[in-house]
């Protein structure tokens, strides 16, 4: 049997990096108990506390990966090798965690001094408590608007991506014109950006003076911008998933007598929306915070109330409050979006066995 991996080495170096966060942390927490101590300096000398022994449980727990890889090395000198492997493998696991601790802790305290320099000027001018709270009544109800534009904008995106998607891969030589218009449509409004869509559109079309768009509301142009430049990537997630039905679906369908179309409603289409789910909520993940775009136009959505109270007030910590109400409605879709990932991946696992 070959000798264990080596250990010692990356137990050391894990033991070694907590000791240093520890120091760290200790010096944060000195430069924090001031003599006339004030809210910052508590703050900061609470945090130096907490990050001290944090590196002293992340310390303990690599010197119980050293104290492996010492036990390793005996059980190797003495021929036990079975032994001595398994003692390394659980040496490297605790070296290994204690290094990854010590790295999200490190980033931790480099995030907390950028923070807190200058006097705490970061805190103090994108989190200030006072101005959020005096701002996040007018933020959240103008945060509406956001939530309109983006779930009318998917709903015809939805529609309008699959159309796409069919046209362009209509077979035969009749349809190659619509496929070139299909493939010329989605080609050039994935190489736009949405603010230029949007500022056309939303300038563009009233100057037209066409009948339709009069007098249209400014939300309405955005969801004509924004439904516009999603759909060519929406029919792209379409196509993907058509693609993914085997070949001989088709041709089975084709052979009992069904026409293209029936194959495609019937056989296709069904297995291809479910395979696309996952990738089309992460397109309304990003739409909804392009809705965040509209304010270029004159919507007053939630950002444009969010810049009036902040250049009102030459503080940020309103942006803030916008930035923390598309997390709060993003982070639940993310994480709804690897569920529904893992659990087709379980489903395929089943299939396979």
């Amino acid at each position: 049997m070959s000798p264990p991996p080596r250990s010692l080495a990356l137990s050391v170096a894990a033991l070694a990096v907590p000791l240093l966060l520890l120091v760290w942390a200790g010096l944060l927490g000195t430069v924090a108990a001031r003599p006339t101590p004030d809210e910052l300096s508590v703050t900061g000398l609470v945090f130096g506390l907490a990050a001290s022994l944090a590196a002293l449980g992340i310390a303990w727990y690599a010197a119980r990966g050293l104290q492996l890889a010492l036990a390793a090395g005996r059980q190797d000198a003495a021929g036990e090798r079975l032994e001595a492997r398994a003692l390394s493998s659980r040496s490297r696991r605790h070296s290994f965690g204690a290094l990854s601790s010590s790295l999200a802790l490190a980033l931790v305290l480099m995030t907390v001094m950028v923070l807190t320099a200058n006097q705490a000027k970061i805190i103090t001018t994108f989190f200030n408590v006072d101005y959020m709270v005096r701002s996040a009544e007018n933020i959240v109800r103008a945060f509406g608007l956001n939530i309109f534009i983006a779930v009318i904008s998917m709903a015809f995106v939805l529609v309008f991506g699959l159309v796409l998607a069919v046209v362009r891969m209509v077979p035969g030589e009749g349809a190659r014109p619509l496929r070139a218009l299909a493939i010329a449509y989605i080609d050039g409004f994935r190489a736009i950006p949405s603010i230029i869509v949007l500022y056309l559109i939303g300038f563009g079309l009233p100057l037209a003076g066409l009948p339709f768009f009069a007098g249209l509301p400014q939300a309405w142009y955005a969801i004509i911008a924004l439904t516009l430049t999603y759909s060519a990537y929406v029919a792209e997630i379409y196509r993907a998933g058509i693609e993914a039905v085997h070949p001989s679906q088709v041709g089975a369908s084709r052979s009992l007598g069904m026409s293209y179309g029936l194959t495609l409603r019937h056989v296709v289409l069904p297995q291809a929306v479910r395979a696309v789910i996952p990738p089309l909520l992460s397109a309304f993940i990003a739409l909804q915070k392009d809705t965040a775009l509209v304010s270029i136009i004159g919507a007053v959505d939630a950002f444009s109330q969010a810049k009036f109270f902040a250049s009102s007030n030459f503080n940020l910590s309103s942006v803030a409050v916008v930035a923390a109400l598309f997390v709060l409605i993003t982070i639940p879709q993310a994480r709804l979006v690897d569920w529904l990932l893992a659990r087709g991946a379980a489903r395929r696992a089943r299939r396979t066995r």
